[in-house]
């Protein structure tokens, strides 16, 4: 089974380092103009670099006396984290709720049409409790068909 490789921030600053490398190896071929411009591109690229995510890490953990690691007493819990993680709750009951109405729509239209049918048809109610009359009755609801 193979894993797949992850570089790690070695393997990040290795791969920098050597293209770096290969890039100031071709620089000494380019014009004056070209390189000084890289050169200020370059200062602009390091001043504008993100902090270390490493440095953040250790910033924010702390050594207990028993060795382990823990991290900071604030959780970062404000209102807008607490309204995100209760948004996809929310949606669920709204959903969960809307189902409720449209199957308690389609029970109560279907009573209706059977109720309908009872009282506009010259069948004794005995029929209707009948399994394959209320199938019959279920397609024919379906496909009207005109009375005398």
């Amino acid at each position: 089974m193979k894993h797949p490789h992850t570089p790690t921030e070695q393997d990040v600053d290795r791969w920098g380092q050597h293209f770096s490398r290969q890039l100031t190896l071709a620089a000494a071929d380019l014009p004056h103009d070209i390189s000084e411009r890289l050169r200020v591109a370059r200062q602009l690229a390091v001043a504008q670099r993100k902090p270390l995510v490493q440095s953040r890490l250790a910033n924010n953990t702390q050594i207990n006396s028993n060795g382990t690691l823990t991290a900071p007493a604030d959780e970062g819990l404000n209102l807008w984290s607490i309204l995100a993680s209760a948004l996809p709750l929310l949606a669920l009951v709204i959903g969960l709720m809307a189902i409720q109405w449209i199957q308690q729509d389609h029970i109560t239209s279907e009573i209706a049409a059977t109720d309908s049918a009872l009282l506009t048809d010259e069948l004794p109610p005995d029929a209707y409790t009948d399994a394959g009359f209320a199938h019959f009755l279920k397609q024919s609801l379906g496909h009207p068909t005109s009375h005398d």
